[in-house]
C-alpha cells in the first residue's frame, strides 16, 4: 500500500562571479528574474477527534484566494510536507487548475499525529460506524469546514493505496459535506487478495517488508536491511517462516505477528474486510484501478462491485488503465516495451479525474454519462462503457491441449486420460521475476515486474507453457478473466499458479532495438520482438480449495478442479500475436513455499514438511482445463 505524494520544494542558488580587472569592458548585464511565488500558504494544525486524539495536518491554501474553494483532502500513514511545495506537483496540476484548498494529514500515531497506529485496526469495521478511520475523516471533514476560512463547504477526499484505503472507508459513514470520492488502488480485504495474500497464499515478500515499513518507527518509514541484494536468495536462505521471527523481528513488529497467527480467513480477517459492508454508493465515487498493479489491483473492483448493488442516481464510476501500483500519478507511455501512444496517466487527471471532482465539488461541466472509462490495451484507446462488464461479453473456452497447445476447441475422444506433468520443488522455487531480486522497497524494480517478458522461466521444467497459432483476427477480451484447471498433486497441499500471456511476433519491431540502442536502467528489455506479456497471473492454494476458513488436506495423486480468478481485464490480443498460458507451483518470494505436505499451519512448517512433488495438469474431454475469456464481437 506504499506511495508516497511528495510535494518537493526546489531551492535557488546564486552564485556571485569574481569581479573584472578593471581594464576589462564593462560586461553588459543581466537582470536576475526573482522566483516565482509560491502557489500555496503552508499552516499545520492538530485537529481534535472524537475521543480526544489529534491528528496532525497540513493546509495547503492557494496563494491570493478571494473566493471560496473545495477542500480535497488526502489522509496518509506516510508524512506530510513541512512546507509550501515552490510549484503545483505535476500530479496535482490539472486539479489545482481548478482551485482546492489541499489538506493532508497524517493518521492516528504515525509521526506527530497522536494514538495508535495499527495496520490491522485501521480496517476493522464496527457494524453502523465503520473503521476508525471513517470516524477519524468525519470527524477532520466536520473540523475542517467549521475553521478553514474562505472554504465553500464542500469537501472531496482521495489517495492512492493506503491513502485510497482511508479515502474509501468514508463511503461507509460520509460526513454530510463529502460531496466526492476518488479511492485509488484501495485495498480493502488483505486475506483474500490485494497486498498481503491472494486467496489465502502469503504475499511473502511484501508483507514481510511493508510490515516493517510501517511498523517499526513511528516517526519513519523503515525499509528492512537485507544483508544480501539478491532477496530470493535471502528468503531462501532464511528457511521456514518462523525463522523470520526467530532471527530478525523478534516479536516486535505487530502486523507480521497477527498474520502468522491468523493464517485461514477467521474473524480477524473477515472484519477488516470493510467493503463487504457497502450497500451501495452513498457519495459519489471514482474508483482507480491499475491492470498491473502490483500491490491492490483488486479492491477497487470490489468496492465498484459492491456499490453498484444501489446506484439509482449513477454516482459509482470505475477506471482502469495499463498501470503498475500509482503510475496514473506520474508519466506512463509506456507498458514494458510497449508504446502506448500517449501518457495514459496525464490523460486520465486532466480528462477524467479533474472533471469529476469540478462537477462534484464546483459544480462545472457536466456529469460523466458512463459507468467505466478504461484503457483497452493492445489497440491503446480509452473506451467507455455504459455498464461493466460489456453486456455483449461472450465467456469463451479457451482449452489447453496434452501437446502443449491452446484452442478453442474442446480436448477430442484421442485426449482421453490427456496430462502434462512436472515436479515442484520448493528447495528450487519459480522466481517471481528475473533475480537478482532487489528489495521491495525502496523503490528498485518492484513496480513494474508485473508487465516483464516472461521468457525468463519458459521451458523450465517445473512450468508448463502452453501456447495458441497465432490469431488469425483480433481477439477482444473485456470483463472478468478465470482458469479452471483440473489439477493433481503427489503431496497432500500445493499451490497452483496460472499466467495469461500475450506472446508478440517475432518480427514485432522493426528494427529490432530502439535508437539508443538497447534498454535502459530499469527496463526489462527494449524489443518487443517475441516478447511474452503478462496479461492476468494469479495463485490459488489447495488447503483453500473448499473453505477458506477450515483448510483441507488434498488427496494424493486425485484429481481435482481448482478455480483460479483471473480479475477484470480489457486486453486485444492483436492478429499475428499468441496466445500463452504458464501453470506453476511456487513463484517466489512473492508467495511463501508451500510445503506440500498438508499441516495446520504453514506459518509454523519445519525444514523437514518441505517436500517435492508431482503435479498433473489435465487436458481430457471429461477435464477439460481451459481458460475462460470474455470476448466482445
Amino acid at each position: 500500500m506504499h506511495h508516497l505524494l511528495k510535494l518537493a520544494a526546489l531551492a535557488a542558488w546564486i552564485i556571485a562571479a569574481p569581479a573584472l580587472a578593471q581594464t576589462a569592458p564593462a560586461a553588459p548585464t543581466t537582470a536576475v528574474k526573482p522566483p516565482a511565488p509560491a502557489p500555496f500558504t503552508w499552516r499545520e494544525v492538530m485537529i481534535p477527534m472524537r475521543d480526544g486524539v489529534a491528528l496532525q495536518t497540513v493546509i495547503l491554501t492557494p496563494a491570493g484566494q478571494s473566493e471560496p474553494l473545495p477542500i480535497l483532502l488526502r489522509r496518509t500513514p506516510y508524512g506530510v510536507p513541512d512546507k509550501a511545495p515552490a510549484e503545483v506537483p505535476a500530479s496535482l496540476k490539472a486539479l489545482a487548475a481548478d482551485g482546492y484548498i489541499f489538506v493532508i494529514q497524517n493518521l492516528r500515531g504515525r509521526f506527530k499525529s497522536e494514538g495508535e497506529f495499527s495496520l490491522s485496526e485501521d480496517s476493522r469495521v464496527t457494524p453502523g460506524k465503520g473503521t476508525i478511520e471513517t470516524r477519524d475523516a468525519w470527524d477532520t471533514i466536520d473540523w475542517l469546514v467549521k475553521h478553514v476560512p474562505l472554504n465553500n463547504g464542500r469537501v472531496g477526499v482521495m489517495g492512492v493505496s493506503y491513502d485510497g484505503l482511508t479515502a474509501g472507508v468514508t463511503l461507509l459513514d460520509p460526513h454530510p459535506a463529502l460531496k466526492a470520492v476518488s479511492e485509488q488502488a484501495s485495498p480493502v480485504d488483505q486475506w483474500m487478495n490485494d497486498d498481503d495474500h491472494r486467496y489465502g497464499a502469503l504475499r511473502l515478500s511484501y508483507d514481510f517488508e511493508y510490515a516493517v515499513l510501517e511498523e517499526a518507527d513511528k516517526n519513519a518509514n523503515t525499509h528492512f536491511a537485507f544483508d544480501k541484494w539478491d532477496t530470493y536468495d535471502w528468503y531462501l536462505s532464511a528457511g521456514p517462516l518462523p525463522a523470520l521471527n526467530d532471527k530478525y523481528l523478534h516479536g516486535k513488529i505487530k502486523y507480521w505477528n497477527e498474520a502468522t497467527e491468523h493464517p485461514n480467513y477467521d474473524s480477524f480477517w473477515r472484519q477488516q474486510a470493510w467493503a463487504e459492508t457497502l450497500r451501495g454508493s452513498t457519495v459519489p465515487n471514482l474508483n482507480v484501478a491499475g491492470f498491473w498493479d502490483q500491490e491492490d489491483p483488486w479492491g477497487p473492483w470490489r468496492i465498484y462491485r459492491q456499490a453498484a448493488a444501489h446506484d439509482p442516481d449513477h454516482t459509482n464510476l470505475m477506471v482502469a488503465g495499463p498501470w503498475c501500483h500509482g503510475c496514473w500519478r506520474g508519466k506512463a507511455t509506456s507498458l514494458g516495451p510497449l508504446d502506448l501512444g500517449q501518457d495514459t496517466a496525464l490523460a486520465f487527471r486532466a480528462t477524467i479525474e479533474a472533471p469529476f471532482f469540478a462537477y462534484w465539488l464546483h459544480g462545472k461541466g457536466a456529469k460523466p454519462d458512463w459507468a467505466a472509462t478504461i484503457f483497452e490495451t493492445g489497440s491503446n484507446a480509452w473506451r467507455t462503457y455504459k455498464a461493466w462488464p460489456p453486456r455483449d461479453a461472450k465467456p469463451t473456452s479457451l482449452y489447453l491441449h496434452a501437446d502443449g497447445s491452446l484452442s478453442f476447441t474442446a480436448p477430442g475422444a484421442a485426449e482421453a486420460g490427456a496430462h502434462r506433468d512436472y515436479v515442484s520443488d520448493p528447495a528450487n522455487p519459480v522466481p517471481y521475476r528475473q533475480r537478482p531480486i532487489s528489495p521491495t522497497y525502496p523503490g528498485g524494480d518492484w513496480r513494474h515486474w508485473e508487465s516483464a517478458d516472461q521468457r525468463f522461466v519458459d521451458h523450465r521444467p517445473d512450468v508448463l507453457s502452453f501456447v495458441s497459432a497465432p490469431l488469425d483476427k483480433d481477439l477482444v477480451v473485456a470483463g472478468e478473466v478465470a482458469a479452471e484447471l483440473y489439477a493433481a498433486t503427489s503431496g497432500t497441499d500445493g499451490d497452483m499458479v496460472v499466467k495469461l500471456i500475450d506472446v508478440f511476433p517475432e518480427d514485432a519491431q522493426t528494427p529490432p532495438w530502439p535508437a539508443d540502442d538497447g534498454p535502459k536502467p530499469g527496463q526489462f528489455a527494449a524489443s518487443l520482438n517475441g516478447y511474452q506479456l503478462p496479461i492476468a497471473m494469479e495463485v490459488r492454494r489447495g488447503r483453500f480449495l473448499k473453505d477458506f476458513e477450515h483448510p483441507a488436506a488434498l488427496a494424493p495423486d486425485k484429481p481435482i478442479r481448482w478455480d483460479v480468478p483471473l480479475r477484470d481485464r480489457d486486453h486485444v490480443f492483436r492478429k499475428g500475436h499468441r496466445i500463452m498460458v504458464q501453470i506453476q507451483s511456487t513463484w517466489f518470494p512473492l508467495i511463501d513455499r508451500n510445503p506440500q505436505t498438508f499441516v495446520p499451519s504453514i506459518y509454523a512448517a519445519k525444514a523437514s514438511d518441505f517436500v517435492a512433488a508431482r503435479q498433473r495438469v489435465f487436458a481430457s474431454p471429461d477435464m477439460a482445463s481451459r481458460i475462460i475469456l470474455p470476448i466482445v464481437p
